[in-house]
């Protein structure tokens, strides 16, 4: 008697979402890769981050690669879109935060409409660390990308309110929903922003990340939890793909931002910032990220390979 294969079968599914004009994350409905049990969706997506102002605190072996662009996010992003073939590009705007360059929404609007109006991928949009602010630019970037089905990163629980009404509804663009590694937590956010009238398959979700070896056994456990929620017990408030701001978070932690005179025994910090970012990459992925963000052109390349190994 041939042998078959038992499989798992879920009663849910996760929302297939479409950022831009035909880039389609979301859609499966079995856990992260389990292709021999059933329907694994599409392929998770892969982002670089930029930002709207020179980025001084990136490492200097970082900024070399795009040393000649990083003055200018049109070039910048251009050359990213060129060289590595992003699924999408993050335009972060760290220079809008009142603790820096204190950037006003239009002049955040009008530099997003130039990166918009020059590339051909989709945009997710983030602000700066200050919820209210962000909010405020949300609403001007939204107003200038109207209907482009961007992804806004993203909606808290203190602004939520704002970034739906005008990200969502009025102009026409993408919800992420940002909670802080509690599964609780994001299901009551989801609840709060539909109950706005954002329709789910207008959202997206980040669960909250870490660096690895930053409390990431908890991100990932969380991340896992809200899948089976989603898969097993049908859980329709959390059937919302997710995406994850690796870069932000491998990037601040010290094995990759301590220079090689600090911490010579450390090795290259090129190399040490490249392989968190991979691995927290990865980890991610395999617990449920339908999208990444990340910084590295050599990040770019392993998480896609992997990616594409994981999907044949």
């Amino acid at each position: 008697m041939a042998y078959k294969m038992p499989t798992q079968k879920y009663s849910g599914k996760i929302n297939e979402v479409t950022i831009g004009t035909d880039l389609k994350i979301g859609g499966e409905s079995v856990l992260p890769f389990y292709s021999f049990d059933g329907d694994i969706g599409n392929k998770p997506a892969i982002g670089m981050e930029i930002w709207d102002v020179y980025p001084e605190s990136w490492p200097e072996a970082v900024l070399n690669i795009f040393k000649d662009v990083v003055d200018d996010p049109v070039k910048w992003a251009k050359f990213c879109i060129e060289n590595y073939n992003p699924d999408f590009i993050c335009l972060k705007f760290e220079g809008a935060n009142p603790d820096g360059l204190d950037r006003s929404p239009e002049e955040c609007a009008e530099v997003a409409k130039n990166v918009a109006d020059n590339v051909n991928v989709p945009l997710v949009i983030a602000g700066c660390q200050n919820s209210e602010k962000t909010a405020k630019v949300f609403t001007k970037v939204a107003e200038a990308l109207a209907n482009k089905n961007f992804v806004f990163l993203s909606a808290v629980e203190s602004n939520y309110k704002e970034v739906g009404a005008a990200v969502g509804l009025a102009y026409g663009n993408i919800v992420a929903a940002e909670s802080s590694v509690d599964l609780n937590l994001a299901k009551q956010l989801n609840i709060l922003i539909t109950q706005l009238g954002i329709q789910p398959d207008r959202m997206v979700m980040d669960p909250g990340c870490s660096a690895v070896g930053y409390g990431f056994e908890y991100v990932v456990t969380t991340m896992d939890r809200i899948r089976l929620a989603a898969l097993q017990q049908n859980d329709s408030t959390l059937q919302v793909p997710m995406i994850l701001p690796v870069s932000f978070e491998s990037w601040k932690v010290k094995e990759s931002i301590a220079t090689e005179d600090d911490a010579p025994e450390w090795g290259s910090q090129e190399d040490r910032g490249v392989g968190m970012e991979i691995s927290t990459a990865v980890g991610v992925l395999a617990a449920g990220a339908n999208a990444v963000i990340l910084r590295h052109p050599r990040s770019v390349e392993v998480v896609r390979n992997f990616v594409n190994q994981m999907t044949e």
